[in-house]
């Protein structure tokens, strides 16, 4: 493995090492679901392996097929990986995403039963600051990182925010149009209980008039 093959995956442990992880069958397929701002940048880092590092592993090579799809179950991309690797996605519309995660094993199914681990890392944004690599560059680039990951920051900020008042106004249009319903709902049984009770006082006084009651 070459030097840049080598920084990647160190990069990928040291990333992962505090990253949220998961439990996933061999040949099972598990999905996250992310709120993702509209033209939002999209990075994954993950990592499988077996559960129980301490015990044998049938399948010393196995890795995972990433699928993303987005609020309307379009796919955005499928790709094959190893037991470790990275994927990006923009997102086209402001939503649920789903990103699924499934075992490329080869097994027949009575025989894969193997339980792995799956740790994950989502980031937001387009830059990210690598602190493994701090010490290699000279005070301007760090800045210069610091700087590009603050303003990512901020956009992606700012596009939740936006995507948060859109649902917001989504929200409210639905409410009102359900008391809205409501309201006329109410209107119409009213309407119906006076009218079917001065019919059924109509007949009354009819009835008494047609036996001379009154």
């Amino acid at each position: 493995m070459g030097l840049r093959g080598t920084g990647f995956l160190l990069h990928c442990y040291l990333m992962l090492a505090t990253a949220m992880y998961f439990d996933l069958g061999e040949q099972e397929e598990k999905c996250i679901i992310e709120e993702v701002p509209e033209d939002m940048l999209v990075t994954g880092f993950f990592l499988l392996e077996p559960w129980d590092l301490n015990t044998f592993t049938h399948s010393p090579h196995l890795g995972a097929t990433v699928t993303v799809r987005d609020s309307n179950y379009e796919v955005l991309m499928s790709k094959r990986f190893g037991k470790f690797g990275k994927f990006t996605f923009t997102a086209h519309t402001s939503g649920q995403h789903y990103l699924c995660f499934q075992t490329n094993s080869t097994r027949f199914a009575v025989f894969a039963a193997e339980k792995l681990k799956l740790h994950l890392d989502v980031q937001m944004g387009e830059h990210s600051i690598d602190h493994s690599t701090d010490k290699t560059k000279d005070s301007m680039k760090i800045l210069e990182d610091s700087l590009s990951h603050l303003i990512d920051q901020m956009t992606y900020i700012t596009k939740q925010q936006e995507y948060q008042r859109e649902k917001e106004e989504v929200f409210r249009r639905i409410s009102e149009d359900a008391n809205s319903k409501v309201l006329w709902w109410a209107v119409v049984q009213t309407s119906i209980l006076l009218t079917v009770g001065l019919w059924q006082m109509k007949r009354l006084k009819d009835f008494f008039i047609a036996k001379k009651l009154v």
